[in-house]
């Protein structure tokens, strides 16, 4: 089935004048991102030179796409936008809820019936909004987009942060919060900053071990998990076209682990087989039609260093195989160098548990060549020494392997697939540990590896590697084990070794699926009636945030000082806490659980100034908000990276966080932040972070909140002095709207209310 072809079409026909217009006005030739960027500027956005990196843009998105979990409150404020129908392509996911604890089918029965009334909002929200529906263990949000939705040239927001995922189809793909995808949805201007470019120049050509996803774990440990912020990496060079299209799609799919804002490919063959092979004919024909305009202008990979902001070349041929981690994904070590990293640092070297799958690797080419390490380990009668875990990225992929054997290989050698979803990348994930406090090494073809991300063990000290060497690591169960130089003893005692894998970049029988767990949406929903029980503790209807009066704010309690990294999963921490994504003052009672406070070195604990005694950072937050007293967080570099859950911006401003003050931001975080009312803010001199103490009091100088204008803030210390300070904002004048009416949302509603009169 081809989705949306009338749209696709539309875009394509439009493209080529597009293009010209901006190539005109630029007076220049240009990249593939600014085709597609300029070519897909909205309607009420003046078209201009923008800058990079400075600019607020608007543009029109030609799709949104929602994971489950995330399209809860997507959802719940799209209800409050007044609008009857979507006013894109819309589709909901089922794919975050599912908990891997024994396999597929036990575990898909379990999240069917414990989830059941999440599922029912979603598919009645769906139906009566126009969105499709693709049911729980249909597969992974970003590989059902892949089969289906992406197409070169194309624009696509997804409230997840590896909608960049769909980059390998040539397409600007960006992960936002839900206000961001209620904006496009309800027919709004989607604001974005004029991306920094940064080209990655490929030459030679994958061979060996070696695999698509070793280029983004040897550009993670160079641009480092904040080194992409505010920029779309765009892949060129001969050894781009060499890459398959699921391939692409790994790289791309990990560029949310530094940051950047999207990274994308030039179309090319292997996006023309790929769309074949999932049965896109007709996409692929209009594409090649208008080839020449979803890829860059030559000139500009000439000369790359004219057109881009930053430049990095990687020879293929001369790549090895990456290892990185612990606790981050740009901890790079190059396989040769790993298991010397594994003893100096201490790592505990026997390997516990070995995944593959997830949204990042699940294509038929990576389970291919996994099985292939699988089936010749089988042969040498090697079996798994660790656990080993298998998750098919969609029904269409689970399908096609298992008719092709693959699934067979990694049973045969000990390995246990799970359902198809995201499971234990996001924490879903029933781990069987005798100790959850043991020190312990996992590693997964996944694409984050935070503290606690995959299990909540502090303690786990997870990797990140290609299918393929998780695969060869988990049939040797030794991290110092290096399958390029090191044997295996079998079961007979017999020195063996194990082979390259091989695999083949699409089926050659094609992919075959039953039921691919799509649910379109009725033709008029205008009836459907979308239920949210009174008493339930899964759903909540939301209340709108109050306005600001555009005074000063004054006296703001401190709630915490975090110190050192604070991803989203900090935050807002997933895994059981999924269950409440839809119920914001349920999911609140997680605020902060894993921040470090700053004045104790210890997670979820902070000095409430109520009453001068330490508890837990949530229950202290509630009790700020139910007695009326607003706070302040202040932050470290980096404040808020990882996943685009607006669920970390949205409980502060429930409990009455007025402002978050930090070293840095992560882009999606501060924009999250912005749509939800909480005022974001830098600190000028990094070093006055510093300044801040246990008790302080915080007066925000916002009376004249202004673009490019500093916020004067005063902390007043418990001791009666006070130290102040100048911060910095990144606010445009229609943001600074949202932060005076409330939120986003609630301007949209007034907007919408207008409109209507």
């Amino acid at each position: 089935m081809v989705f949306d072809l009338d749209m696709i079409r539309s875009t394509y026909e439009q493209l080529a004048d597009r293009i010209a217009a901006a190539r005109k006005m630029l007076g220049r030739p240009m990249t593939l991102t600014e085709k597609i960027l300029y070519s897909h500027l909205h309607p009420t956005m003046e078209p201009q030179v923008f800058k990079r990196g400075v600019d607020y843009v608007n543009f029109a998105p030609d799709r949104v796409a929602m994971q489950d979990a995330t399209a809860q409150m997507a959802l719940l404020q799209f209800m409050m936008a007044g609008k009857p129908r979507v006013a894109v392509p819309s589709t909901v996911h089922c794919d975050h809820l599912i908990q891997a604890k024994v396999g597929a089918e036990a575990d898909l029965a379990t999240a069917l019936d414990t989830n059941q009334e999440v599922y029912d909002f979603l598919a009645s929200v769906s139906n009566k909004y126009g969105i499709g529906f693709w049911k729980p263990g249909a597969g992974i949000i970003h590989q059902v987009v892949l089969e289906n939705y992406a197409f070169p040239g194309g624009m696509m927001i997804g409230t997840d942060s590896h909608t960049v995922n769909a980059g390998g189809l040539g397409m600007v793909a960006i992960g936002v919060g839900g206000a961001d995808a209620v904006d496009v949805m309800a027919d709004m201007p989607w604001e974005l900053r004029m991306p920094r470019l940064i080209g990655v120049k490929l030459t030679g050509e994958l061979n060996g071990w070696t695999a698509a996803k070793d280029v983004i774990l040897k550009v993670a440990g160079i641009l480092t998990v904040k080194g992409g912020t505010g920029c779309i990496l765009e892949y060129f060079g001969p050894g781009a076209e060499k890459i398959s299209c699921t391939g692409k799609g790994t790289i791309c799919n990990m560029g949310a682990e530094i940051g950047a804002t999207t990274s994308l490919f030039g179309y090319d063959e292997s996006m023309d087989r790929y769309l074949r092979a999932t049965g896109r004919a007709e996409v692929a024909d209009l594409a090649k039609g208008v080839a020449t305009h979803l890829q860059a202008d030559p000139e500009a990979y000439a000369e790359p260093e004219k057109y881009f902001d930053q430049l990095i070349e990687i020879n293929l041929s001369e790549l090895e195989p990456h290892v990185n981690g612990p606790f981050s994904p740009d901890k790079a070590w190059p396989l040769s160098k790993f298991a010397d990293a594994v003893i100096e640092n201490g790592y505990p070297k026997d390997l516990e548990v070995g995944l593959i799958g997830s949204c990042t690797n699940s294509s038929y080419e990576d389970l291919d060549r996994a099985a292939s390490v699988a089936k010749q380990a089988l042969a040498k009668k090697l079996k798994a020494k660790s656990e080993f875990t298998i998750t098919p990225g969609s029904e269409q992929v689970r399908y096609t392997v298992e008719r092709d054997g693959q699934l067979k290989a990694f049973k045969d050698i000990g390995g246990v697939v799970l359902a198809n979803a995201c499971g234990p990348c996001i924490g879903q994930w029933a781990r069987h540990i005798d100790d959850p406090n043991r020190k312990n090494s996992i590693i997964t073809s996944f694409n984050r590896n935070f503290k606690k991300r995959n299990d909540g063990n502090p303690n786990t000290h997870a990797f990140v590697a290609s299918p393929e060497i998780v695969t060869a690591f988990a049939i040797a169960g030794d991290l110092t084990f290096n399958p390029l130089t090191d044997k295996l003893v079998n079961a007979d005692g017999e020195e063996v070794v194990l082979d390259p894998p091989k695999g083949e970049e699409l089926p050659q029988k094609g992919f075959e699926v039953d039921d691919p767990g799509y649910v379109p949406p009725m033709e008029d929903g205008s009836k459907v009636e979308v239920v949210v029980k009174p008493d339930s503790e899964r759903l909540q209807l939301l209340k709108p945030f109050p306005e600001w009066d555009g005074k000063n704010i004054m006296g703001l309690k401190l709630l915490i000082k975090a110190k050192g990294k604070c991803t989203t999963d900090h935050i807002s921490m997933a895994g059981p806490w999924l269950r409440y994504r839809g119920h914001l003052e349920n999911i609140s009672n997680n605020l902060l659980m894993g921040a470090v406070n700053a004045f104790n070195d210890t997670a979820n604990l902070v000095k409430n100034q109520l009453t001068g005694e330490y508890d837990e950072t949530p229950k202290v937050a509630k009790a700020y908000s139910e007695a009326g007293v607003e706070s302040v967080i202040v932050g470290d570099e980096n404040y808020g990276e990882g996943s685009s859950r607006e669920h970390a911006a949205m409980e502060p401003r429930f409990r009455g966080v007025r402002a978050v003050i930090v070293k840095s931001f992560a882009r999606i975080h501060e924009t999250n932040l912005k749509k939800q009312g909480v005022i974001p803010l830098t600190f000028a001199n990094p070093k006055d972070y510093d300044l801040i103490q246990e008790d302080d009091e915080f007066d925000l100088y916002v009376a004249g909140l202004a673009p490019n204008k500093q916020v004067k803030v005063v902390a007043r210390h418990a001791d009666g002095t006070e130290d102040a300070f100048m911060t910095n904002h990144t606010l445009n004048a229609t943001q600074i709207e949202w932060i005076r009416a409330g939120s986003a949302l609630n301007l949209i509603r007034k907007l919408n209310a207008q409109s209507a009169q």
